[in-house]
């Protein structure tokens, strides 16, 4: 069987790909020059809330990391910076009480100040309708504004990862006054935070963000954002080189023009910008019933993947392969706990249970339909096991709409699965809780809590002690401590780790090159022209 790859079955798309790219740039050299004070920024996807209590897309946090701030931000050397704080977190002896000063003078967009009311109001409001509110784990027993530019934060239990959890986006504070009547409720379609931006118009393939008079740091150093969605990656490729948008986020974009604009950039047609990689894919198997309940199964699946070949046939060496839950720069150390691509093991993994003699072990994998990616991955891992391991494992590959696999994931209602993820604050909890933590389990199986919710089913009984654990550790033992959590999920077997993920963004010449955040959020206030 040979693998899919551009000399081959990609050779009519790349050709075709190659035509639109030097049509394109031949009009993009004639196009006249437009002088614009507004900067049109594009993606692909609808916007339908601004509510940083139900934000849960990429799209919707980029979008709101511009209109509001956090507590904290963490620097490019991975150091708490204080934002709205005046300085960093005051923790009690215990660990159980956490003390952070505000700065003064800082005013939402409707006029009204920001103060420690106004912080402990969005917490709460964040605690009680919050889409994400598990991010919190509980750990919060109570919010309190002692003075007006102190906020004081009452634990459960000590935590270590709070310190990058007051970095979240979702953590925004809004306006009392503006929310006072959504207290309880979502507001879709306004927002009202303390950002560089303010909300202009909203509509759900357009928002308009103009620069805010009164923001208390560094001012935009544009006009203005229009943030505008478009239907399908072709579009958005063809908006980018004809001058019709100044940016394009990568998150928008197939893996072909993906890897065109790069080599575009690199011509010095674009100006291309990355930002940290902090996003993984990965492929969950359900691990409660059969066959994948056999562990023995699951972990020969986990040899049956080359991640260096699918880098190189989908991404084009763009995606790094991953061998890990945790992001490599969350770690101090590199470790890589799950296996790598080895069709022998395997093989006899299978034999042990009794397949490969005139038996095949099936397995259905779904893929998300609206993601190229997931596709052509699916694509390229089905053709290494019908090269390497035909005798013994077939699989049978099924797109799914991505919303239809969110609402069904829980319900177990996929075998093998392709996902990705993006932690919602930049630590390493943020990945391992949402796929492992379980609040009720039965043996080995999850039955109420992420683990359920992730679509694996799968516990060990040590393994919500030991995350636990981890929360209430610093340092080596912390460290120490996640790299056992990742070796007892490693062994586990119910996720696949494929790669990671940078997120990159590409500008119009007249523009600088795009930066993004820790967090890997463009900085739209960093946008600016430098040529005529």
């Amino acid at each position: 069987m040979i693998l899919p790859k551009p000399g081959h079955q990609n050779k009519v798309r790349l050709a075709t790909l190659l035509a639109i790219s030097f049509l394109l740039l031949s009009q993009a050299s004639c196009k006249p020059n437009r002088s614009r004070d507004r900067i049109i920024v594009a993606s692909s996807g609808r916007i339908t809330s601004l509510d940083p209590a139900q934000a849960n897309t990429f799209h919707t946090l980029q979008l709101i990391s511009a209109l509001g701030d956090t507590l904290y931000r963490i620097d490019i050397n991975g150091d708490l910076q204080p934002w709205l704080a005046k300085e960093k977190p005051q923790i009690s002896d215990d660990g159980l009480t956490i003390s952070i000063p505000l700065k003064e003078g800082i005013f939402f967009h409707d006029g009204t100040r920001f103060n420690s009311e106004a912080m402990a109001f969005s917490i709460k409001r964040f605690m009680q309708i919050g889409t994400l509110n598990y991010v919190l784990g509980g750990r919060i027993s109570s919010v309190e504004a002692p003075d007006p530019y102190l906020i004081r934060l009452k634990l459960k239990r000590p935590s270590s990862s709070l310190r990058g959890l007051l970095t979240s986006i979702n953590l925004t504070p809004v306006s009392p006054k503006a929310y006072r009547s959504h207290k309880e409720k979502f507001l879709n379609e306004k927002f009202v935070g303390t950002g560089p931006y303010k909300l202009q118009s909203f509509r759900n393939q357009q928002q308009r963000l103009v620069p805010f008079p009164l923001y208390w740091n560094t001012y935009p150093q544009n006009s203005g954002i229009d943030f505008i969605s478009l239907k399908n990656s072709t579009s958005l490729y063809g908006a980018l080189l004809s001058g019709e948008i100044d940016v394009l986020l990568s998150t928008s974009i197939d893996e072909d023009q993906r890897r065109s604009l790069n080599k575009i950039a690199v011509e010095g047609y674009l100006n291309e910008g990355e930002g940290s990689a902090m996003e993984i894919g990965y492929i969950t198997f359900r691990s409660n019933v059969s066959p994948l309940k056999n562990i023995v199964l699951r972990k020969a699946l986990l040899h049956s993947l080359g991640r260096k070949q699918i880098s190189k046939r989908v991404s084009y060496g763009l995606r790094e392969p991953l061998r890990a839950l945790i992001p490599p720069s969350l770690k101090d150390e590199k470790t890589t706990p799950w296996p790598s691509y080895n069709p022998k093991v395997a093989k006899d993994l299978m034999k042990k249970e009794g397949y490969c003699y005139n038996k095949k072990l099936e397995i259905p994998v779904t893929f998300r339909s609206n993601v190229p990616a997931d596709k052509l991955m699916a694509l390229t891992w089905q053709a290494q096991v019908k090269r390497d391991l035909s005798d013994c494992l077939q699989l049978k590959l099924n797109g799914v709409e991505s919303t239809t696999v969110y609402r069904q994931l829980g319900e177990g209602a996929f075998e093998a699965v392709i996902l990705d993820w993006r932690g919602a604050y930049p630590d390493p909890e943020a990945y391992l809780s949402p796929l492992l933590s379980c609040n009720k389990s039965k043996g080995m199986v999850c039955e109420e809590g992420e683990a359920a919710m992730s679509g694996s089913f799968w516990t060990e009984p040590l393994l919500e002690k030991k995350l636990r654990q981890s929360d209430e550790l610093s340092g080596t033992k912390r460290r120490k401590k996640l790299n056992q959590i990742e070796e007892l999920a490693a062994n586990g077997a119910a996720y696949l780790p494929v790669w990671l993920v940078r997120p990159r963004a590409w500008a119009q010449t007249h523009l600088a090159k795009p930066e993004f955040d820790r967090n890997g959020h463009l900085l739209m206030e960093r946008l600016r022209q430098v040529k005529e």
